[in-house]
């Protein structure tokens, strides 16, 4: 069968009873939202956000044959960032968004960095978490939607020739943050024109 033995990475994911439903019923709510503002495949933009380790490994080492007990050095030391990544319907990539663990600009790479100028340039957005983890947050989510989302945004209702007041829909996941009331609210504050749509629990 061209099987190898790996080890295991992650508990397989348990789908919700109903999530072929679930599933239905947001297809039908993306493609209502679609139609009835007329929103083009560029303005349908979804995101994700995916754990970045700095040095990843498998746990394994050498060791003398039959031995019982193997000792690794840092197996359960975790440096990690937290990117999101964005992609819209038509395929357009949007900058990446890095969140570092930290409360200043000094848990960011440095501006002397290789390839750091290509990345600032290219619109990436680096930035502190201000928390002691690297988990996204209200203030990210915000950063995020101010300096990544809505400019993107803007400059394609630009290039398509599309009125001001132009609807967007963007889909994210369920994460406690991003379903939030108060990241609800703001968003409906600040930028009235983007519809939020989740992807339903358990089954990205």
């Amino acid at each position: 069968l061209g099987w190898s033995p790996h080890q295991s990475t992650q508990a397989v994911q348990k789908l919700p009873t109903d999530w072929e439903d679930q599933c239905i019923r947001s297809c039908l709510r993306k493609a209502y939202v679609i139609k009835e503002h007329d929103i083009p495949a560029s303005l349908f933009i979804n995101s994700d956000q995916t754990q970045l380790v700095y040095a990843p490994g498998d746990k394994m080492t050498w060791s003398k044959t039959g031995e019982k007990q193997v000792k690794v050095v840092n197996v359960e030391e975790k440096r990690a960032i937290t990117v999101m990544v964005s992609v819209a319907s038509d395929g357009q990539a949007l900058p990446l968004q890095a969140i570092y663990t930290g409360k200043s600009s000094r848990s960011l790479p440095n501006s002397a960095a290789s390839n750091y100028d290509d990345a600032i340039n290219a619109g990436f957005r680096l930035v502190s978490s201000m928390t002691a983890t690297y988990w996204s947050n209200q203030t990210t989510m915000k950063d995020f939607a101010n300096d990544i989302l809505a400019p993107y945004i803007s400059a394609e209702i630009e290039r398509l020739g599309l009125p001001p007041n132009q609807k967007a829909l963007w889909t994210i996941d369920v994460f406690s943050v991003h379903c939030s009331r108060e990241f609800c609210m703001w968003m409906k504050e600040n930028h009235p024109n983007i519809f939020l749509d989740y992807v339903p629990g358990g089954c990205t």
